[in-house]
């Protein structure tokens, strides 16, 4: 993969629209995207925050940039949520996800049984959901808010057990220094629906993210708790 083409600016504001902010680009106050459906100022104060930015491309778009990554500490950590099935895909054949068996033949977005899975290994007919989580800490929440979305899947996902398919449920962090990843127990329709899921044979497991060369990459392994 080639190194992606990413511009640096410093963080300004976030505006009413939660996908909208302005960046300061060659001193310049620039609007830019955010691809995160999450306000970043929840999780961060990105006032006068460094960030790196990639030009969109698209014909006619509302903005000149996309929120790529922002600076925290000594490095950067990436922001958009629906990259991560994509650095997973890349990162599939590595020697962290051996506990998955053969990974020659993966599909993204294949349906199987009606649900559309993040990610489909055909050589073990094994589901892959994941879910991206943007914490700072060493400690991360999931779901930190209710979900009829994240219940309704686990649903689905015990269907796809009880048809006999395997299923990995994979929880990732966008920031390297998360050690743990607790299921969290103030939402407790989504506790039991995650737990009949894992009796039934679903696998669990969790991963950091680090910035390589300017390009998302799977650092390590993280604790579940559940």
């Amino acid at each position: 993969m080639s190194e992606p083409e990413v511009k640096y600016g410093i963080f300004k504001t976030e505006i009413k629209n939660r996908f909208l902010c302005t960046v300061n680009v060659d001193g310049i106050d620039t609007l830019c995207y955010i691809p995160s459906s999450c306000r970043l100022s929840n999780f961060i104060n990105m006032n006068g925050r460094g960030v790196l930015l990639l030009p969109i491309k698209k014909k006619n778009a509302r903005t000149k940039y996309s929120v790529y990554a922002i600076q925290y500490r000594r490095g950067f950590v990436p922001v958009s949520l629906s990259s991560v099935n994509q650095v997973i895909k890349n990162d599939l054949n590595r020697r962290l996800f051996s506990f998955l068996g053969s990974r020659k033949t993966v599909f993204r977005e294949k349906y199987i049984d009606g649900y559309k899975s993040d990610l489909y290994i055909e050589d073990s007919d094994t589901v892959v959901e994941i879910k991206s989580i943007l914490s700072f800490g060493k400690k991360a929440l999931f779901p930190t808010v209710f979900s009829e979305r994240a219940n309704h899947q686990l649903e689905n996902i015990m269907d796809l057990l009880m048809a006999g398919h395997k299923v990995c449920y994979m929880f990732i962090s966008m920031y390297g220094g998360t050690k743990q990843i607790t299921v969290n127990e103030e939402q407790p329709e989504y506790c039991s629906l995650f737990r009949n899921c894992i009796e039934a044979g679903m696998m669990v497991r969790g991963f950091s993210l680090y910035m390589d060369n300017g390009m998302p990459r799977v650092k390590t392994t993280v604790k579940c708790v559940f």
